[in-house]
């Protein structure tokens, strides 16, 4: 019976990790990358979806063939230092600084406030917020049942709700989707495009965090073996990985055709609950607003749960449940900023922490070949992080316009964003160079 039972158990530790995964970022970047897209929308989709997909995929399955169970262990393979730095960066980026309030705040924009009256909004957000956070702290704080609360009861309703969206979303297309914007104004800016809009969903970063609850959960299956915790990871993984790229194809499709009927907007919630009424009246907007309180909601669970476990582990100071009380605080005061906000103070955090999250996944898989050598985690995270520091300040305006213009013009792919690819081959390859020449055994732990 026991055997039987873990052949099919990664099926809900999927849906949980796919319920955890698709939150805020989730609905609103892909629609509002729709609009922005017009025609070249499908070629976005799939650059979105190498980061907002495949990328996370990797990062989850990286965790479990490392044989670590979490980031931190992993990151100091580069150095200890660093791997306590990374890992605090990224847990505060997914944690009480980003993406929880934004969990929030997608939640007030799409649920709440289409409801209210002209400008009752400002007062309302607070209380909106403080009702959302009691109950994502309430299940936060019982994390032993996260499993069997999401991937068995929250998730399927949110899975319903969607299909139910999806389907009028097909029966009655609201218009001609218009020509591409600049940025995906050709296929291949299109893709790269949607590569770096792919960033905007945290899913690589939270991967790293949420592979820990796949791996405790496929233990507790009674699964212990490597190759056999990485193969059910795979595959809990791959149901995550399918569900998102459908709700992202979907979501992007509807952004797109919403342009001939509401015009263009700063953000995708707008967007989402603009086409809900247009799709079902004012029932669409009860629908979209049950949609996205689940999608929210299970989020924050999560993100609650794993940044309170790793302080109370870090500092070894307050209980958990305190941790998650304090971020779940925190949280809401960074909310009540508002989701445009947000947004724009989370896209340079991104612009560095997706380059390293990069470079750190492919060296996983790689470590075999270089023999773990720490020299060669050392000079390719080290060069990547160097490019992904310029790309921060860059995107927060704050690097120097003549540098910009001398990477522009010497480093491949700098005027995408992407110009640490090229320090991070130069970094493995110094680094391969290094261990050869110098015969270096000293290996990453």
């Amino acid at each position: 019976m026991q055997q039987t039972a873990s052949k099919t158990r990664y099926i809900p530790i999927g849906l949980m990790l796919f319920a955890l995964f698709f939150g805020a970022g989730n609905l609103i970047f892909p629609a509002s990358m729709g609009q922005n897209a017009g025609a070249n929308v499908w070629w976005a989709v799939l650059g979105f979806c190498v980061t907002g997909v495949g990328l996370p995929l990797l990062a989850v399955m990286a965790v479990a063939h490392s044989g670590s169970r979490s980031l931190e262990p992993i990151a100091s393979r580069v150095h200890p230092w660093f791997g306590v730095f990374y890992t605090v960066i990224c847990y505060m980026a997914i944690g009480p600084c980003f993406a929880i309030p934004r969990t929030g705040t997608v939640a007030f924009e799409i649920a709440v406030n289409p409801f209210l009256p002209a400008g009752a909004d400002a007062s309302a957000l607070p209380i909106a917020l403080a009702v959302f956070f009691a109950v994502a702290l309430w299940f936060a704080v019982s994390p032993s049942k996260l499993v069997d609360r999401i991937g068995k009861g929250l998730t399927p309703a949110l899975v319903l709700t969607l299909v139910v969206f999806i389907v009028q979303s097909y029966i009655s297309p609201m218009g001609e989707m218009p020509p591409a914007g600049e940025a995906y104004s050709t296929p291949g800016k299109a893709v790269i495009q949607g590569i770096l809009d792919g960033y905007n969903t945290l899913d690589a970063i939270a991967a790293l965090i949420f592979a820990s609850l796949v791996i405790v959960a496929v233990n507790d299956n009674g699964i212990t073996e490597p190759s056999k915790v990485s193969g059910e990871v795979f595959k809990s993984g791959l149901i995550a990985g399918v569900l998102l790229a459908l709700i992202y194809i979907f979501i992007a499709k509807v952004g797109a055709e919403s342009v001939a009927a509401i015009g263009m907007k700063d953000t995708g919630a707008p967007i989402l609950s603009e086409s809900a009424k247009i799709f079902f009246g004012q029932e669409g907007a009860l629908l979209l607003a049950a949609m996205v309180i689940l999608a929210c909601l299970t989020t924050a669970i999560g993100l609650i749960s794993c940044t309170a476990s790793y302080f109370h582990g870090l500092t070894g100071k307050f209980s958990y449940r305190v941790w998650a009380v304090i971020f779940t605080v925190v949280s809401y005061l960074i909310g009540l900023f508002g989701l445009k906000t947000i947004i724009v103070s989370t896209i340079p955090v991104l612009m560095f922490l997706y380059p390293l999250c990069v470079a750190l996944v492919l060296l996983v898989f790689l470590h075999k070949s270089f023999g773990g050598s720490r020299c060669v985690y050392a000079w390719t995270i080290g060069l990547t992080f160097i490019m992904a520091a310029i790309n921060g300040l860059e995107t927060a305006k704050l690097s120097s316009p003549a540098l910009e213009a001398f990477l522009k013009s010497w480093v491949p792919l700098h005027g995408y964003g992407l110009g640490w690819i090229s320090f991070a081959v130069a970094g493995f390859v110094i680094g391969m160079a290094q261990k050869a020449l110098t015969g270096s055994r000293a290996q990453a732990s």
